[in-house]
């Protein structure tokens, strides 16, 4: 098939914006799997798409435009491919199957968009281009902003007031709006960055790689606090007896008055893990209420089994789970699949393990924040793990 067709090119550029369809999503799919050519094509764009990154900062953009810039480079031989740096140890290199590239995109296709589903991050405007990279900020009304990490703006609603600010890597949002009707705001983090808000009430919340917050632009007297997580989250809680703070995160609910507490609540993890470091949490499924719940004094971790929805507690080093903050990895009796999700949030890379033995192999490790060359090195090191790197994926035997 002509990889310029402009029905193709418009499901790419579909894919690249989350506004494809599921419909769409599958013929995109098919149309990957049809040629090889078809593939690299697909890859080629999306190297040449994230290095331009002038597009970061457009709002409105002439797609027609766009295209043909595109269009005219991949004409042009891309530069040859750096040669892999290795890992600090002694490290050995798998060789590549010769069809895996293949399914690599595809899966590349899948995790991103699978992503994007879940969260629902998917643009209104059929003329706002986002970069997969970027941090997102969801108006109540849909409309969609993206947070320049390194810049300094106010924060406006959908009517245009003032609500808040941002400060580089942190938004701040007011408690002097003249709003009494809950409104919403949902922020999105993608893989390989960390981010920082703080909500009207001066609660402060750490976002980790891969996470979204839904939360009140204001919260309003006499309603309780209630914010929605999908993924990870820090949580230092503002003091405030007459209104309880609530996280939402699936099937667990979080309540608090006022502490410091680490809830963990990714899709892939069999656990939702809340880790309390000061203060007390009430942690509850969501056809109770706080009073059958369980409670959890400081330095106590408490699990959701997601399979049974059964809790259970035990004593933890509340420093081990809440070291992501300062960019470090915690693995405890983890599987190596569960092991790769991580590291692809961590470092926004994906992870393909073609030894399907290895992917419920646990493991036990701490990592301080480094590359992650390092982190290949200690398992290759350790289990004689084998591995390689190339186009911003990693192949483990």
């Amino acid at each position: 098939m002509d990889h310029t067709n402009p029905h193709i090119l418009n499901l790419i550029s579909n894919y690249i914006s989350k506004e494809i369809s599921e419909e769409e999503f599958n013929e995109l799919k098919q149309w990957l799997l049809e040629d090889s050519k078809n593939e690299q094509f697909f890859i080629d764009y999306l190297r040449i798409y994230k290095k331009s990154r002038r597009i970061q900062f457009v709002k409105i953009l002439d797609k027609d435009v766009a295209w043909k810039n595109i269009i005219s480079k991949l004409e042009t031989p891309l530069l040859q491919e750096q040669p892999l740096k290795k890992a600090t140890s002694t490290s050995k290199y798998i060789k590549l199957i010769p069809s895996i590239s293949k399914y690599a995109a595809i899966a590349f296709v899948f995790l991103t968009i699978g992503y994007f589903y879940k969260s629902g991050n998917f643009p209104n405007s059929k003329n706002t281009v986002i970069p997969p990279e970027s941090i997102t900020l969801r108006l109540e009304n849909g409309k969609i902003q993206i947070i320049n990490e390194d810049g300094s703006s106010q924060l406006v609603d959908e009517e245009g007031k003032i609500i808040g600010s941002q400060n580089g890597s942190q938004l701040v949002y007011t408690n002097e709006t003249k709003k009494e009707t809950l409104t919403y705001n949902t922020l999105t983090i993608p893989y390989g960055k960390r981010f920082e808000i703080q909500l009207s009430d001066g609660t402060r919340v750490h976002l980790n790689a891969g996470s979204s917050l839904k939360y009140p632009v204001k919260f309003i007297n006499g309603i309780k606090r209630e914010v929605f997580l999908n993924g990870e989250a820090f949580f230092s809680v503002t003091k405030d007896a007459k209104h309880p703070f609530i996280v939402n995160a699936t099937d667990l609910n979080v309540e608090v008055f006022g502490t410091e507490f680490n809830v963990s609540a990714y899709p892939e993890d069999i656990d939702t893990d809340v880790v309390l470091v000061e203060g007390s949490v009430g942690m509850y499924k969501n056809n109770e209420t706080i009073k059958e719940g369980t409670m959890l004094v400081p330095g106590t971790k408490g699990s959701l089994n997601k399979e049974n929805l059964s809790i259970s507690t035990e004593k933890v080093n509340t420093l081990i789970y809440t070291s992501w903050r300062q960019g470090g990895l915690f693995f405890r009796n983890m599987s190596f699949k569960n092991i790769a999700k991580k590291l692809e949030r961590q470092y926004n890379m994906k992870v393909i393990i073609t030894n399907k033995l290895l992917e419920n192999e646990t493991f036990n490790a701490n990592f301080n924040e480094e590359p992650i060359e390092n982190i290949l090195s200690y398992f290759n090191d350790s289990y004689n793990i084998k591995y390689t790197i190339k186009n911003n994926m990693i192949y483990i035997n």
